[in-house]
């Protein structure tokens, strides 16, 4: 028996982002705290994918592709979950993308959708679901931030300035919602090993700087994230808002490791 104040029991959880890598071990993980969980992304095969494994751990959930470059998208997301599920109190945004390139060579195109991913996406799926939050006067959202929402990595300047910003929006959103009973948190991953970024962090000299890097020596699972989330997610958070947690093995800790 878990604490009860970390029980997802009778909590209904969206992901967005939630189909693979990252997203998908933190709506397993909340699943398994005991919510209910919708987890959703573009790809509808994915979305129905996500969702038989949710129902496989006994928690209920719901096949629905999201785009979050699109808010007409997200609205019918949310309608959905409210008709099908109920309200929701938990909403995680984990949709992101990357891209590496010298900024003086990367189209404006380019680091336009990044951002209108990354950041406006965030926004979008906040005002979507909020409002019946406030009504509430209960919520918990959690943006995944990233390592390089403190410090920049090389060649990697639209990405690391939206997750820069996406922890500032945290802090906006937290401190105006409060009052409302809705905290805004984040969480901000160091280096993991998932299917998007394997090729470029194994036996690379980029791979190599990270692990030099990082104190413990190892890039992180993502199962490794999913207390930060439960804790987010649960009454245990009550008392804060407008914070990120960093997950990260020590590397933002980290001067000189040897």
């Amino acid at each position: 028996m878990g604490h009860p104040l970390l029980s997802l029991e009778k909590k209904n959880a969206v992901v967005i982002g939630g189909t693979s890598g990252i997203g998908l071990a933190l709506a397993k993980g909340l699943a398994m705290a005991g919510a209910n969980v919708v987890a959703t992304g573009r790809r509808a095969d994915l979305a129905a994918a996500a969702t038989r494994e949710i129902e496989a751990l006994g928690r209920q959930s719901l096949a629905q592709a999201c785009d979050v470059t699109d808010p007409s998208s997200i609205e019918r997301l949310r309608d959905t979950v409210l008709a099908h599920l109920g309200p929701v109190q938990i909403l995680v945004n984990c949709a992101g993308q990357t891209r590496r390139a010298p900024t003086l060579e990367m189209p404006e195109a380019d680091w336009q959708a990044l951002l209108d991913i990354n950041l406006t996406g965030a926004l979008r799926a906040c005002r979507a679901f909020a409002p019946q939050m406030i009504e509430r006067r209960y919520g918990r959202i959690i943006n995944i931030a990233s390592i390089a929402s403190f410090v920049s990595l090389y060649e990697v300047a639209a990405y690391s300035a939206s997750k820069a910003a996406l922890m500032s929006l945290t802090k906006s959103l937290a401190i105006e919602w409060a009052r409302h009973g809705v905290c805004v948190n984040a969480i901000a991953p160091g280096v993991f090993r998932t299917d998007l970024n394997a090729s470029l962090i194994e036996g690379t000299e980029r791979g190599r700087e990270f692990l030099l890097r990082t104190p413990m020596g190892r890039f992180g699972r993502v199962e490794e994230l999913v207390g930060a989330a439960v804790f987010l997610a649960s009454e245990a958070a009550s008392y804060t808002t407008g914070h990120t947690i960093v997950v990260d093995g020590g590397m933002l800790a980290s001067g000189v490791n040897h």
